[in-house]
């Protein structure tokens, strides 16, 4: 989402890098351009203002002055200043008489619905029970999609249809709930295409009578400036008790993120980051600020790499390695589990520079996901016996196979080219030396 901030911050910030002492005017100079990169990445203008008039007051003093290299300095006030701008993590208020309630607020198409069925299964891996209330009546389908979710991931929900009030579907699900012996509940509730006072009452309504330990607005990231004034109004109208953003995977310029927290106050407590159930993380601003000015995210790559991996695959996997005994096989299940992670742009991007190499390399998500299925229909085309020894495979069994992936030999003599490459890097690893990559450590 941050692609075009983060490619003209670091922009600003190699030109300051190629400088020795930095002068007042190299610093104003700088912030001009920041200030534009963020007003262009829809941040709005008030928090804009703060925050260039805080950087500033910090870079042009003593303490990039004194600095051994003052560029570094400079970059380190601005993710400290970002991260102030974006608050304070946001954690959940699940402590007090069970159940809590969870009330989710926000217009139609912001994916309340699908951020309840996250948000309960994220809090069941917790060690939560928690219990869905499908309160939008108004929304067709909405009623059927959360139902759908709830069986498909196991947990426990309350629906009345669409002909009750939703007031009324609330309270009653939230006793069902508390009779079951739920300790979270989950209310979504009904949006509009925009703000009214009908939808306000209703909302108000249902805080009244379910009490809820949090009511947070699921915002679509990808509304720019009007999630903004959309986060004011709900927050002035029902109060707010943090934030949840969505669709921050898209192509939006991500000023939202910025700024919704400085202008309402609210912490933002989570994040969608794709369309998948478990694309749902907690919001950490030290690794979106980093993510922003290109330094990656490893603890968020490490986490998401900790889910999605099995410890007992790894373990294997590093007895083949040693032993050199690596195939396709198993380079076919770490494609896999590499695909489990979520798209590779997302993962490119919580390395450091990996928004750099993206455009070097001229990516394409939708280019890579197809190289990765054009991998696997050719691995699975192969005999067990030709995967755990491609050694075998002749021009005949390449025309096979190249028949049956709907692929040409070509791409086949790629794909074993690319794998004998990965086994020798494996064999050098096994041994302990660190393989010379051409253009590193010069």
């Amino acid at each position: 989402m941050f692609e075009s901030l983060s490619d003209r911050l670091q922009d600003v910030f190699d030109q300051l890098g190629r400088k020795g002492k930095l002068t007042e005017e190299d610093v104003t100079t700088a912030l001009r351009e920041v200030r534009m990169a963020l007003l262009e990445a829809d941040v709005n203008i008030k928090v804009t203002k703060d925050f260039i008039k805080r950087v500033q007051e910090r870079a042009i003093g003593a303490e990039v002055q004194k600095a051994l290299k003052p560029s570094q300095q400079v970059i380190k006030i601005v993710h400290e200043e970002l991260m102030e701008t974006l608050g304070e993590p946001g954690r959940l208020n699940l402590s007090g008489p069970s159940p809590r309630v969870i009330m989710l607020v926000g217009l139609q198409g912001s994916g309340k619905t699908t951020t309840a069925a996250k948000l309960a299964l994220m809090l069941r891996r917790d060690g939560r029970r928690p219990w869905l209330v499908a309160g939008d009546t108004y929304r067709p389908a909405a009623v059927d999609q959360l139902v759908t979710l709830a069986k498909q991931l196991d947990i426990p929900y309350h629906e009345e249809g669409t002909s009750a009030a939703p007031p009324d579907i609330c309270e009653r699900g939230l006793k069902k709930a508390k009779e079951a012996g739920a300790t979270v509940v989950i209310l979504d509730t009904a949006g509009r295409l925009q703000i009214d006072d009908g939808m306000m009452r209703e909302l108000a309504e249902i805080r009244k009578r379910t009490e809820p330990a949090e009511v947070l607005l699921v915002a679509d990231a990808m509304t720019g400036q009007e999630a903004v004034r959309i986060a004011e109004g709900f927050n002035d109208q029902v109060g707010l008790t943090g934030l949840i953003l969505t669709k921050v995977d898209g192509d939006a310029r991500g000023g939202a993120a910025i700024s919704m927290r400085a202008v309402t106050g609210v912490p933002i407590k989570y994040m969608g980051t794709g369309e998948k159930i478990d694309a749902f993380e907690p919001f950490h601003p030290d690794r979106l600020a980093s993510r922003i000015l290109g330094m990656g995210d490893m603890l968020s790559l490490i986490e998401r790499a900790e889910q999605t991996f099995d410890q007992r695959e790894a373990e294997k996997l590093q007895k083949k390695l040693l032993s050199n005994d690596f195939t396709l096989e198993d380079f076919l299940k770490q494609l896999q589990q590499v695909k489990k992670m979520g798209p590779i742009g997302q993962i490119l991007d919580m390395l450091p520079g990996g928004g750099r190499l993206k455009q070097q390399i001229s990516f394409d998500n939708e280019d890579a996901q197809k190289q990765l299925r054009t991998v696997e229909a050719i691995i699975y085309s192969m005999t067990p016996g030709e995967r755990r020894n491609p050694r075998v495979l002749n021009a005949t069994r390449k025309r096979r196979v190249a028949a049956g992936s709907g692929t040409s030999v070509q791409e086949i003599n790629q794909l074993l080219k690319q794998f004998r490459e990965m086994q020798r890097l494996m064999k050098t690893f096994g041994k302990g030396k660190m393989p010379k990559i051409p253009g590193m450590f010069r």
